[in-house]
């Protein structure tokens, strides 16, 4: 059987430039304003990494670290991302 695929271009990371959003990765969850997007990775200012997020319904993580200045993460290690803290 064939299907018939549609691709939207919905604008992926791009569409989210200058919003706060939550990198959720292997490891870590970061969170911080979508500044820059490469073919690698992607660039966040005022970013924090949350050790702790406390009931994702709240309105700021229960322990978030502030990180040094622009801070990137590399794509490949993204698992899901949205609107962040």
């Amino acid at each position: 059987m064939k299907r018939v695929v549609e691709v939207q271009d919905d604008g992926g990371f791009e569409s989210a430039l200058g919003e706060t959003i939550s990198l959720w990765c292997g490891v870590y969850i970061y969170s911080g304003k979508l500044v820059g997007v490469n073919e690698d990775h992607v660039e966040l200012d005022d970013a924090y990494i949350v050790y702790e997020t406390g009931p994702l319904t709240d309105k700021h993580w229960k322990d978030a670290q502030l990180l040094p200045g622009r801070w990137r993460v590399m794509k490949g290690a993204i698992e899901s991302w949205g609107v962040g803290k």
